[in-house]
Parts: C-alpha cells; structure tokens; sequence
C-alpha cells in the first residue's frame, strides 16, 4: 500500500525509508507521553498554569510588597479605631476587647483594599500598633466629650474615691493607709487620671499589634 509524505504528499511505497520525490525520511518514533500530552494541550485549549505560590496580585502584574502603603492604611486604621471606641464608649465592650478587635479589622480592612501587600504577623503587628493608637485617642475624645457633655466629672470622682476606701479597707498598713489618703486629695485624683490614661496607651497599643500579628499570621497561611 502506498501512503502519502508527511512533508510533500507524494504517494511513497510502504516500507520505503525515504520520499522518492523529497528525500524526507517516512520512519519516525513518537513518543508517546508527548504525544498525548501535546494532543490534550491541543484539544482542550488550557490556559497557562501558574505556579503554586504565585498570587492573584502577581499574576495580575501588580507590584507585590510586604511594605505598608500607611496613607491607605491609616484609613483603614481609623475606620476601625472609630468603629472599636464607638461601641467601647457605649459601654457594650471592655476597652482590652474593643483594642484587640480595632487590630482585626484593621488588618482585614487593609488587606481587602491592597491585594498587593504581603500579609504575615509582622506587618499585621504594625498595622495593629498604629490602630492602636489611634483608638487611644479617639476613645479619648469621646470618654471627654461625654464627660462635658453629660456632666459625668462628679460620678467618676465618686467611682474613684469608692474604689480607693475599698482598697484601703483591705490593708492595715499605716504607710498603705497614708498613700491612700494623698490619693483622695485632688491632686492624687488628677494623678490617677493621668496613670489611667497611660495604661490605656499601653494596652491599646499592645492589644492591637497582638489582634493585628494574630490575624496577619492567619491570613498569610491562606494565601495560595
């Protein structure tokens, strides 16, 4: 039987190692893998895979950075911070709670709008840190305006002095004692005012790099 070239189409005799009208060689080896996988590439269309530990930002083109774009993220920050110390100021959450959940929706705020940042624990704890702060001084503002607002100076006084005579009864000390009476004059007050409002710093800040390394530690691991 004759069959025609793979290369002109000149009908060739079986068994003739070569096209009389060519010269092309008639004998060629496959192999088959590459065969059936050339055949599937060709048949099915596929698009071009990408590797396992790329993502849609780099896959999109988009520069990739663990670096924190903070005039974006400050917004998300704030948002968070106002969110955290709205619901702190009505009393529906402890101010170590609203901290910690200020830095969760920070970071997740962030990371929704920049799909180019790199998430991990020490950029979550970074962005944690400055929602902090930012929560301290918002928490801040509203604690003061309502104060002023709703005359509430006197019954805070009054909290602080029956906070300091429970203290006091618990201890026969006599310089304890002598301590806690410099505390009730109005200076002492003003002085515990004042350490309160540094320990509020301090946990607002810490409590946020902690929510804020926590849920960028999660949120790497989901990465593809």
């Amino acid at each position: 039987m004759d069959h025609p070239c793979h290369k002109c189409g000149h009908l060739v005799e079986d068994g003739r190692p070569f096209c009389a009208q060519c010269g092309a060689p008639q004998i060629r080896v496959e192999l088959p893998e590459l065969a059936a996988s050339a055949a599937i590439a060709s048949d099915t269309n596929e698009l071009p895979s990408f590797p396992a530990s790329s993502n849609v930002a780099g896959v999109l083109g988009l520069p990739v950075t663990a670096a924190i774009q903070w005039n974006r993220a400050l917004r998300s920050c704030a948002i968070a911070a106002l969110i955290a110390a709205i619901i702190m100021s009505l009393g529906l959450m402890v101010p170590l709670l609203a901290a910690l959940g200020a830095g969760f929706l920070a970071v997740n705020l962030y990371h929704r709008s920049n799909a180019a940042w790199i998430v991990n624990a020490r950029s979550g704890a970074k962005l944690g840190a400055a929602c902090g702060i930012l929560f301290f001084a918002i928490a801040t503002v509203l604690e003061t305006a309502a104060m002023a607002v709703m005359h509430t100076g006197n019954q805070v006084r009054e909290k602080v002095m029956e906070a300091l005579q429970q203290a006091a009864a618990r201890s026969n000390d006599a310089q304890v004692q002598a301590a806690f009476e410099q505390f009730k004059t109005p200076q002492g007050i003003a002085l515990m005012l004042v350490l309160g409002v540094f320990v509020l710093l301090i946990i607002s800040i810490a409590a946020g790099s902690l929510a804020g390394a926590l849920t960028g530690a999660v949120l790497g691991r989901k990465r593809p």
